[in-house]
């Protein structure tokens, strides 16, 4: 069967709800702030061009009011200072010109022998241009007529833009820099305030994993009120789950000891009956015992160790271990335990001293002289064995003993019925249970759960 490649909404919907507000704020700073930088600094750019353009002309409305022709020799004049030594230094940056492309042009004095490009206007106009000695200017510039002149006059005011330039670039700089740290600014608050905005979820996280592992009853209600009406509903599912358990276990143990008494009665009953007949009905009576004994101890296991409290191994089966220990004694039989670790489990008592009772009456009741339990932990997970060092099982036995839909007892007699409930137990616990030859030549029965408790 081939991979099936989970989609986009798949993974999405896997992510944590922290990750997906901290990515919304990531894509609204990612959006917003460098828009809104862009937009400054194009304003502040126009604003910062404009006021410098307005300088530009105002001085350009000085030299026009200054410009005169002399009447006899029609030569151009300009008489008036502009009161800023810049124009009379060469090559200073700052330059005016005055020309009508012919004959007549003069220029201050700053400009020497260059001149300025011209472009005819009447309306007054700015552009960018170059400038003596690959100058960067800014230039303001008009037609004006002036009698007698037929042709017009054109007006140059020109400066060097370096520290207009300069000007927008600072700002540029300040600007991304605070909006770099706004930035950061407000990915922090809003980290934190994620991170105190979920705690609430965060706490009801950690408390239904204490009800998971049976280090709490019941969920917190002290919440928010959206969550506190959440918690109050998990709270009625599980003391409704929780008195079916109940309910059914006592059940269970009723049924025992109802069914206990006619059973016991019809015993008594066969042994009136004449020996041709008593054999069959002893034979079905046994039958009957097994199976009802089966199903209840089944239905009164416990079942899936996530939600017990932790529970000393040792301490729960020492008095079961020390009773049959001396059942084996009178059995002339010795009982070796091996403890390599001493876990605290997530485990129904019942249902673990059911478990090792079983297994080891089983082994007790076929062992030739010695039965060995062993107990180890790997990671988080429970190893339990029991071998002894009787007939044992073939592999094929084994094997046919394990397949899904059949019964140990009905596979092998003398294994008992109580294999078939350890088998029950250890699928309710989500373990596995493995049957193979001992190194003593007899049965090694090896359960695995996963009931371990953390630390």
């Amino acid at each position: 069967m081939s991979k099936v490649t989970p989609t986009w909404r798949t993974r999405w919907a896997g992510r944590s709800i922290s990750l997906r507000l901290l990515l919304a704020v990531l894509v609204m700073i990612g959006v917003a702030l460098p828009l809104a930088g862009m937009l400054l600094s194009h304003h502040y750019r126009n604003a910062a061009t404009e006021s410098f353009d307005e300088r530009l002309e105002a001085t350009l409305n000085v030299i026009i009011a200054g410009v005169s022709v002399d009447p006899l020799s029609e030569q151009l004049r300009y008489d008036r200072a502009l009161g800023d030594p810049l124009f009379d230094q060469v090559f200073s940056g700052w330059y005016w010109q005055i020309t009508d492309q012919q004959t007549h042009t003069i220029t201050s004095r700053s400009l020497w022998d260059q001149r300025l490009p011209v472009i005819d206007n009447e309306e007054v106009s700015a552009r960018s241009l170059p400038g003596p000695r690959g100058q960067s200017l800014r230039t303001v510039e008009r037609d004006i007529y002036l009698a007698p002149l037929e042709a017009p006059l054109h007006i140059s005011v020109a400066a060097r833009d370096d520290e207009l330039k300069a000007d927008i670039r600072e700002f540029q700089r300040l600007l991304w820099l605070g909006l770099v740290s706004l930035g950061a600014l407000l990915l922090g608050v809003l980290g934190l305030q994620v991170r105190w905005g979920l705690a609430p979820l965060r706490r009801m996280q950690a408390n239904l994993k204490d009800v998971e592992q049976g280090r709490a009853a019941e969920m917190t209600t002290d919440l928010p009120n959206e969550l506190a009406t959440l918690a109050a509903s998990m709270n009625a599912v599980l003391a409704r789950d929780q008195r079916l358990i109940e309910r059914g276990r006592h059940t269970a143990g009723n049924l025992a000891h109802a069914l206990k008494t006619p059973l016991s009665v019809m015993r008594l009953l066969v042994h009136q009956l004449p020996d041709a007949h008593r054999a069959a009905w002893e034979a079905e009576l046994t039958r009957m015992d097994s199976a009802v004994r089966h199903h209840l101890a089944r239905a009164s296991a416990a079942g899936d160790g996530g939600r017990f409290a932790p529970i000393s191994l040792h301490d729960t089966l020492s008095p079961l271990l020390n009773g049959l220990g001396r059942l084996a004694q009178r059995r002339t039989l010795t009982l070796h335990q091996i403890w390599e670790n001493h876990p605290r489990v997530h485990l129904d008592a019942q249902d673990i001293q059911e478990l090792i009772g079983n297994v080891l009456d089983n082994a007790l009741r076929w062992a030739s002289h010695e039965v060995t339990f062993r107990v180890w932990v790997v990671d988080q997970t429970l190893w339990l064995s029991v071998s002894d060092d009787g007939p044992g099982m073939t592999q094929q036995e084994s094997q046919e003993a394990l397949e899904r839909g059949k019964r140990l007892d009905e596979q092998r007699s003398q294994s008992g019925l109580g294999l078939a409930i350890v088998a029950d137990l250890v699928t309710l616990y989500h373990g596995q249970m493995r049957l193979q030859r001992a190194e003593a030549g007899g049965l090694e029965v090896t359960v695995e759960l996963p009931v371990v408790a953390h630390g």
